[in-house]
This record gives structure tokens, C-alpha cells and sequence, in this order.
């Protein structure tokens, strides 16, 4: 038995939320690993969302969603995480069960671009407002390259000022690991008093 990393934890915490039927949404879709995971989750009657800036991910995660035939349960937005209230039908705000972040790069890609503290620290604020009260976030970040540690700092810094009545942020990571440092942030809305 060994410990396990980020992707195994934060995956094994949303499938305790998740049920058949239910609306979730990749915030990443980088090649579809999570989306399809969430796919698999929610099952046929299920409903994913995904978003992301970069055409070639969607391509690949289309490509992935379709030979593993889930694609009739996702829909995917060529558009910033930020964006998702603009993008998500009005029915599902409240609805949502599970919102994964896969913050970093697109793996195996040329590509420069990288996700941006600014724009995933907006999209983590919005997606707790569209969140059910039994619903999770699972943010995982990526600290091993320059981007990627600047948004690793300044979300951890925002997670700790979160009013914990409010919401229960757990995070994890291997403390003692120098390179390429990751952490998974993992989000419930707090139980009301009473």
C-alpha cells in the first residue's frame, strides 16, 4: 500500500457526492481524463459540463469522450472557467454537485498556455455559488512551473481566509516534496447551524 496522489484522492472524494442524475462540471477539460471520470459518475441521465480556452483540448477530450461513448452526457464550452455563469442554463445554479480544477497546462502539448490566478481564482468563487449544499470543488494545482507556483501561493492564501462557517476547505499534499510541488484543495459548503 502506498499513498496516494492528488488525481486518486480527489476523485475518490467526489465519487462520495456524486449519484446517478447528477449535474457536475470540468472546469479544466484538458483531454477529457476528468471529464469522462465524471462522465462515468453521473451515468447516462447524468449532465457534465466542461469548459476550456484551448481548441486543442477540446479536440482531445472529444476525441477520448467519444471512443469511451460519453459523449451524449457532456457538453463542452470553448471558453474560460470564469465564464460559467454565462455559459451554465439558468436550472442548474444551485444544482451543481461536484466542480473539478485541474489547474497548470494542457500535458503533451506545445502550447504556452497555462491557467492564471486571476481568472481560476474567479471561476473557484463563482463555481461556490452555483454549488449544491451537498455539492464539492476539488482543486488540484500544479506548482512546477513559474505560473503554476504564482496560483498555487495565491490560491492557498485565498482558501485560508474562507470563513470556515461558510465553507470546509481541506487540503493535501506531500509536504517534503521539493520539485514540481501539488496540492489538492478539497471544498464543502458548511452545515447550517441548528
Amino acid at each position: 500500500m502506498s499513498l496516494q496522489g492528488i488525481v486518486h484522492i480527489a476523485q475518490q472524494t467526489m465519487q462520495r457526492f456524486l449519484s446517478p442524475g447528477d449535474i457536475v462540471v470540468d472546469a479544466t477539460v484538458g483531454a477529457g481524463y476528468d471529464t469522462g471520470f465524471l462522465a462515468r459518475s453521473v451515468g447516462p441521465k447524468g449532465r457534465v459540463y466542461g469548459f476550456d480556452v484551448q481548441q486543442e483540448a477540446l479536440d482531445r477530450a472529444t476525441e477520448n469522450l467519444t471512443k469511451a461513448d460519453l459523449m451524449d452526457r457532456v457538453t463542452l464550452f470553448h471558453a474560460g472557467h470564469e465564464t460559467m455563469t454565462d455559459h451554465l442554463p439558468g436550472d442548474t445554479h444551485g444544482m451543481i454537485k461536484a466542480v473539478s480544477f485541474n489547474l497548470g497546462y494542457l500535458p503533451a502539448s506545445e502550447s504556452p498556455v497555462t491557467t492564471q490566478a486571476d481568472t481560476s481564482l474567479s471561476a473557484i468563487r463563482t463555481a461556490m455559488g452555483l454549488l449544491h449544499r451537498r455539492g464539492v470543488i476539488s482543486i488540484a494545482i500544479y506548482g512546477g512551473h513559474p505560473q503554476g507556483q504564482i496560483e498555487q501561493q495565491r490560491i492557498k492564501a485565498w482558501a485560508a481566509a474562507v470563513p470556515y462557517d461558510e465553507f470546509r476547505i481541506a487540503s493535501y499534499e506531500f509536504t517534503n516534496k521539493e520539485r514540481n510541488q501539488e496540492t489538492l484543495l478539497l471544498m464543502e459548503r458548511a452545515k447550517p447551524k441548528g
